[in-house]
């Protein structure tokens, strides 16, 4: 039997103890780390590409309820929507905040005849032949597809695919014939 005392403190089991505690800290600390990069990541994605002029579809048309059509002029007589040339801003902005330093680089591209080099958001495969005119003719209202735009300062970049197209399709009993509505 051995009878030799044991010390006050049993060395092995309080540096068990305290390793656990720091094991504990470190994960909460990258949980956190990861949560908040989580967070401000998933945010800053959802207010989509910086543009070259900090435009706000929310303020245009959401407040100024102006109309997709007098931005995007050719959507309906043409297979591309057109992107607003420098010409179609200053209509407005030659007579409103025209002193405003974004306004004053709009009307820089305009002097120089250079086009606003506008960052693209809406995307379609290459392959496919997407008319909006057929959806414009059919009161097809804009929201249907690109949402409610009017209450985004900055657009998110949206990839359409295929089952997004086929299942409005069957919903609104429009053609599905793949060379007749969209592979032509």
């Amino acid at each position: 039997m051995d009878v030799t005392p044991k010390p006050a403190h049993d060395f092995p089991e309080a540096l068990k103890r305290s390793r656990g505690a720091l094991a504990i800290m470190f994960l909460s600390v990258v949980g956190v780390v990861l949560f908040l990069y989580y967070f401000y990541a998933s945010s800053a994605a959802d207010i989509g590409p910086e543009q070259p002029i900090p435009f706000s579809h929310q303020v245009h048309a959401g407040v100024k309820n102006i109309q997709c059509q007098f931005c995007h002029p050719y959507v309906d007589r043409s297979t591309f929507p057109g992107i607003p040339p420098v010409e179609k801003c200053l209509y407005c902005h030659k007579y409103i905040i025209v002193k405003y330093p974004w306004i004053q680089k709009e009307h820089q591209y305009f002097n120089t005849n250079t086009p606003t080099p506008w960052r693209k958001v809406n995307y379609v495969p290459e392959h496919v032949f997407f008319n909006h005119q057929r959806h414009i003719r059919k009161e097809i209202a804009c929201e249907e597809c690109h949402g409610q735009v009017q209450h985004a300062d900055r657009l998110k970049e949206h990839r359409f695919f295929m089952g997004f197209c086929i299942e409005c399709h069957d919903k609104k009993k429009a053609n599905v014939d793949c060379w007749l509505a969209c592979h032509n």
